[in-house]
Formats: C-alpha cells, structure tokens, sequence
C-alpha cells in the first residue's frame, strides 16, 4: 500500500508565499520522478514541476520562475512565491516508481490565492 499525503496548502493574498509538502510512504522503491500537478475548476489537470532522481527538474513555463520544486528522501516540495489569483487551484503530487506504468497520486490540497 502506498500513500502520498500532502499538506502546506491554503489561503494566502496575492503576491505571498506557500510551501507544500508530499510525503510517500508504504512499499514504494525506486521512484524515478516527483512532481506537483494542478487543476483549477472548469479546467483540465496541468503539470507544474517535475524532479528526477537525480535532482534534474522541469518547470511550466508560467510558473518557472516563482516556483521551486525539490525533494528530500521520499518528500517531495514545492515552494510557491509571488502567487496570483490564477494559481488557485487544488494542488496534488505524482510519483512514478520504476516498474509501474500507472503513477500514484495524492489526494489534493487547495491552494486559494485571494485579497
């Protein structure tokens, strides 16, 4: 069984800061990738970073430069500066272990970015 819990999200205003975190646990070896992905309502789920396990990262482009993702073991964060109203969204972390073509999932956590 395995699970990814995640936790840091929020209300915060325009131009603040969130760090969220995603910790895997259970039978989980060899991860391959981590990331964090995105949907706002109405709109279908978006990538937001990815880490390897090398360390090598990916970035959308819109959020490359306010973003950053790093990871600790099997904890993986994202540390969201200068958010803007278009970045609320529920927020959930991925990981793709080797082995198994379907990645796990966590179970979201919101991320509103109001005054």
């Amino acid at each position: 069984q395995v699970q990814l819990v995640e936790s840091g999200g929020g209300l915060v205003q325009p131009g603040g800061s969130l760090r969220l975190s995603c910790a895997a646990s259970g039978s989980i070896f060899n991860i391959n990738v981590m990331g964090w992905y995105r949907q706002a309502p109405g709109q279908p789920r978006e990538l937001v970073a990815t880490i390897t396990s090398g360390g090598s990262t990916t970035y959308a482009d819109s959020m490359k430069s306010r973003f950053t993702i790093s990871k600790e073991k099997n904890t993986v964060y994202l540390q969201m500066n200068s958010l803007k109203p278009e970045d609320t969204a529920v927020y959930y972390c991925n990981i793709r272990v080797t082995g198994r073509p379907i990645p796990y999932w966590g179970q979201g956590t919101q991320v509103t970015v109001s005054s």
